[in-house]
């Protein structure tokens, strides 16, 4: 008995061992992201055929590994789709090097193990891999269900009928969030869903994959490697999504741009609305904007895309008008608005967020709960968390035929405390350089010496 359940440790140890070395064998790093496949206990995928070190996996080849895999496997489908994934989150974050303890998939590591034959593709193109979604829609038949784990408690399945549910994963390291917490808290989203579909007794197959890669590098051209013994390999900056821009019958009068729209009700997870808002094709619209001489109004329309805060909006309202004092019209942010279900929270952002009106207004990060630049307007808006990182808004004053944004105010002050820190320990030195010059130049040497060839000197004393 006890030879047995040695014998069934040592098993699930090399499984996930299994994994991390395929994982980090490959040696290429280009455009390129893993998948893993594996199924409930008491359910074995067929066992494939595993690609050479090194071979980056089409989107043809996936298809044939998917028919074959889902021929024998529950029809049930979860796909936990990421953001961003590589191998080389794998390595490490993964405790591969011995410190288990440290490692952040605790509830995959666990997935695989229990799985009998899980199926790693460690280099996966990365068009194939963001066709994972209509593959599996094709090949199921049905239409893919975008879930969270507070919705999935809520819903009842049947094992005879085909579902593909979608549980989208952020990867965002954000101002106050680290890629290694993020990808625990992906973790945590995993191990929910399938104990979930566990208390069920639904039987499942589940995906784990990336949309794109993490962390790209570029392979040196064949010319280059052929003049040169030896080169380096540079890091490909991933394209800069350009502007959201709102046109009205007079042209572009708003223009919005951020790395990461970030909001959250209640601490839950953060939902990221940035792709959705800037990438080609995105699900926001528009509709109820509007802009004029001294008002405008930026609606995002995201539907029921964030579920299951559904209807979901957010709104920016700007105004301009001319002060005085310095002669020039300037633009303030004046409220930020987020409209779910049949709620509005309001923050008002006038204090913080203005520029001349010609100008733009860029920050590093906008946010509600620490140096706050949007002020809660009332009670329920303190449910909400908002960060915005990289922020950059134009309501006024955009050139016909332009797509980048005008000169911009940032919100950074010129003297930040690191130049306070820098001026005051200056100033110190300098006092104190200049009370040692003061005491040197007090100095008196003495007037009179006793000669030894004269009368020597004799200083009265009285009594």
């Amino acid at each position: 008995m006890a030879g047995s359940e040695s014998s069934s440790k040592m098993r699930t140890k090399m499984a996930f061992i299994a994994l991390l070395f395929a994982l980090f064998s490959t040696g290429s790093c280009s455009s390129q992201v893993p998948l893993v496949m594996w199924s409930s206990e008491g359910y074995t995928l067929p066992q494939l055929v595993s690609p050479a070190a090194g071979h980056i996996i089409s989107n043809v080849q996936l298809m044939a590994y998917l028919n074959s895999a889902l021929g024998s496997a529950p029809h049930n489908m979860l796909l936990f789709l990421q953001d961003k994934l590589s191998k080389d989150d794998f390595t490490r974050y993964g405790g591969v090097f011995g410190n288990k303890q440290d490692s952040v998939f605790p509830n995959l590591e666990s997935a695989l193990q229990s799985s009998s034959s899980p199926l790693v593709l460690p280099a996966l193109s990365w068009l194939g891999a963001s066709a994972v979604p209509s593959l599996l829609q094709e090949k199921l038949g049905v239409s893919p269900l975008s879930v969270d784990p507070d919705t999935l408690e809520h819903l009842r399945f049947n094992a005879s009928e085909n579902t593909l549910l979608v549980i989208n994963l952020p990867y965002s390291s954000g101002a106050y969030l680290s890629c290694q917490d993020v990808l625990r808290n992906n973790d945590e989203v995993i191990g929910k869903v399938l104990s979930i579909m566990k208390a069920q007794s639904v039987p499942y197959t589940a995906i784990y994959t990336g949309l794109k890669p993490s962390r790209v590098i570029e392979e040196p051209s064949l010319i280059v490697q052929s003049s040169m013994s030896r080169s380096l390999l540079q890091a490909v900056v991933d394209e800069v999504k350009p502007p959201l821009m709102f046109n009205s019958t007079r042209g572009p009068c708003i223009m919005l741009w951020a790395q990461n729209l970030n909001v959250s009700f209640s601490d839950k997870e953060w939902i990221d609305l940035g792709p959705s808002t800037f990438a080609s094709g995105g699900s926001v619209s528009m509709s109820g904007s509007f802009c004029n001489e001294t008002n405008s109004q930026l609606v995002l329309d995201y539907g029921s895309s964030v579920s299951p805060y559904n209807p979901f909006r957010l709104i920016f309202s700007m105004s301009q008008r001319r002060y005085p004092v310095s002669a020039r019209n300037w633009f303030t942010l004046d409220t930020v608005q987020l409209v779910f279900n049949t709620l509005t929270a309001t923050y008002n952002g006038s204090h913080g967020i203005y520029a001349p009106a010609e100008y733009s207004f860029h920050c590093q990060n906008v946010n509600n709960f620490r140096n706050a630049l949007l002020v809660p307007r009332a009670q329920n808006a303190t449910q909400w968390r908002i960060l915005f990182t990289d922020f950059q808004i134009q309501g006024f004053s955009i050139l016909n035929g332009t797509t980048d944004f005008s000169y911009a105010s940032d919100c950074a002050g010129f003297f930040t405390p690191g130049i306070w820190m820098g001026l005051i320990t200056s100033l110190l030195m300098l006092l104190i350089l200049t009370y040692g010059l003061h005491m040197i130049m007090q100095l008196r040497s003495m007037d009179r010496f006793d000669d030894p060839k004269g009368p020597s000197i004799s200083v009265p004393q009285s009594e």
